[in-house]
């Protein structure tokens, strides 16, 4: 399932996402380093692929021959894993 970064909408394009795509629901570019698999705000220049050139604004639309989009929930986006929110609240139980 592809989401949009920014409202987490799923994005029902198929193929290849191109540069003037935006997000139905907000209107956001989708070919944006957040949506792509290769984005690990954790990594240098927060990209994992090595050859990628260094995109200063990850929310833009850029020209990234290696954009591939992120399939699943992206949690990689620093946003909480699904699991972090259940163990807050089993955690707050026994306080």
């Amino acid at each position: 399932m592809r989401l949009c970064f920014h409202c987490r909408t799923e994005i029902l394009l198929t193929g290849q996402i191109g540069r003037r795509e935006v997000c139905p629901r907000c209107g956001r570019d989708l070919h944006v380093c957040r949506n792509c698999r290769f984005y690990d705000p954790r990594a240098y220049n927060a990209c994992r692929e090595s050859q990628a050139e260094r995109v200063l604004d990850k929310d833009r639309s850029n020209f990234c021959d290696y954009f591939v989009f992120r399939e699943g929930d992206g949690a990689a986006d620093g946003s909480p894993a699904p699991g972090a929110s259940a163990r807050d609240k089993l955690a707050s139980l026994f306080k």
